[in-house]
């Protein structure tokens, strides 16, 4: 069973940069596409972007397009956010792309202020 860690968040003001990891243990990702949601409360999980098996192949909600990257290797994947907005405020998490229900981990809080 793959257990999925989240790690990174933090409190920054808008502008500032952050870049979150997922780290996998258990098992690798293997062939999986893998990709990062944020949740807001009162708010249902949203995709925020992925990443196929080599990185052939990256995709992006229209929200963060240009200002987040998404990085993989065999264990790990990242998410570089730049020029962040109050709008990015969140718990971010990892899993796969589409997700299973088995590998929510506890996500990371990502605040950002004005």
């Amino acid at each position: 069973q793959m257990r999925l860690v989240e790690s990174g968040g933090d409190s920054v003001q808008a502008g500032e940069s952050l870049r979150l990891s997922c780290v996998a243990s258990g098992r690798s990702f293997g062939s999986s596409t893998m990709g990062w949601f944020r949740q807001t409360p009162g708010k249902a999980r949203e995709f925020v972007a992925a990443v196929s098996r080599y990185s052939h192949s990256k995709s992006y909600a229209d929200s963060v397009k240009g200002r987040f990257t998404i990085e993989r290797n065999s264990n790990a994947i990242y998410l570089q956010m730049n020029n962040l907005k109050p709008e990015d405020t969140a718990v971010y998490y990892c899993n796969t792309h589409p997700p299973d229900n088995n590998y929510w981990g506890q996500g990371t809080q990502v605040t950002v202020s004005s």
